[in-house]
């Protein structure tokens, strides 16, 4: 029995990037016939639409499909969710972790939810600072909290393999609103993201 895997993607789509990635192997020095590049173009086909598939997502359908009524009013904290996404100026990785929270206002929604709300938007090509406020966004419009928060720590790999070539750096990003901006609510926040509860 021969092994086969079973993959779903833009038959169209696929086609015509595997052209494209043949093309630039070639053009970078490479003989896009050899034995261990043959595949190649292909896999990148694929492995580039999956990792750009938060383009068919709608984060505002994620939430909505999980909307309960609920009186809790004190904040809920999601911390440490794993990100992976694409640098759209160099097309590279990076990657790291977000943290939010909100208050609710009447309206909670699965926590897993805010998990795939920030695969939606990681799953694109992005930029650090502009994913920040379209997860702060999303919430805020699709839950109407009292406020939400969210902070992203990240590696960029663009930094790391190439120009600067700093291999330590770690960029954090951060968007606020409603309660959130008020001084003492953001200072909880921050501390319950540093701490070591578990």
């Amino acid at each position: 029995m021969s092994y086969n895997k079973t993959e779903h993607y833009n038959e169209d789509v696929t086609n015509r990037l595997i052209e494209h990635y043949r093309s630039s192997i070639e053009l970078l020095g490479e003989d896009a016939q050899r034995e261990g590049l043959q595949k190649t173009p292909e896999r990148i086909a694929k492995a580039m639409q999956y990792l750009t598939h938060g383009y068919t997502m709608d984060a505002h359908e994620i939430l909505n499909s999980a909307k309960f009524h609920e009186s809790y009013s004190e904040m809920v904290i999601v911390k440490d969710i794993e990100l992976y996404s694409m640098c759209e100026h160099h097309m590279l990785p990076f990657f790291g972790k977000a943290h939010i929270a909100y208050i609710p206002n009447g309206t909670i929604t699965g926590l897993s939810k805010l998990a795939r709300v920030v695969d939606c938007f990681a799953r694109r090509l992005q930029v650090q600072e502009r994913m920040t406020h379209q997860i702060l966004d999303v919430i805020q419009e699709t839950l109407n909290p009292l406020g939400v928060a969210v902070v992203i720590e990240a590696k960029h790999l663009c930094m790391m393999m190439r120009g600067v070539q700093k291999q330590n750096s770690v960029t954090t990003t951060s968007a606020f609103s409603g309660q959130f901006e008020k001084n003492e609510t953001r200072s909880e926040f921050l501390r319950l993201i540093t701490a070591d509860l578990y």
